[in-house]
């Protein structure tokens, strides 16, 4: 875990973090991006730091579907310890059509994955 000079987790490293829990999420779904056509960037991240994270903290992270548009979807993350909240934050992500690099529909199959678990 990437640490500040005051030991607590430095506020990007939380980022990373959500990345691997969204891919992780993406893959309990059946639906890895590696298996999907187009390009998924992401657009906007936000994070709420809600108390310290320090090194060698045992996080958990609990991914849940906020939002499922047509060519976005947005991922809201819970990051915990020992059951206190630690941080909570939120990814959005565009389906990019790989050759005209232009927003395109999420594959149904990924729609429909993720309209299933949202809130």
């Amino acid at each position: 875990m990437d640490t500040d000079a005051s030991g607590r987790i430095h506020y990007t490293a939380l980022l990373r973090h959500f990345e691997a829990a969204e891919f992780e999420f993406l893959r309990s779904i059946g639906c890895p991006y590696s298996s999907l056509d187009g390009s998924f960037p992401r657009v906007h991240v936000e994070c709420d730091y809600l108390s310290a994270l320090v090194c060698d903290d045992v996080i958990s992270t609990v991914v849940t579907v906020d939002r499922v548009g047509s060519t976005s979807f947005t991922l809201a993350f819970g990051v915990s310890v020992e059951a206190r909240a630690a941080a909570k934050g939120k990814i959005v992500v565009v389906c990019i059509d790989r050759e005209t690099k232009k927003p395109h529909r999420i594959p149904e199959r990924l729609a429909e994955a993720l309209r299933r678990r949202a809130n």
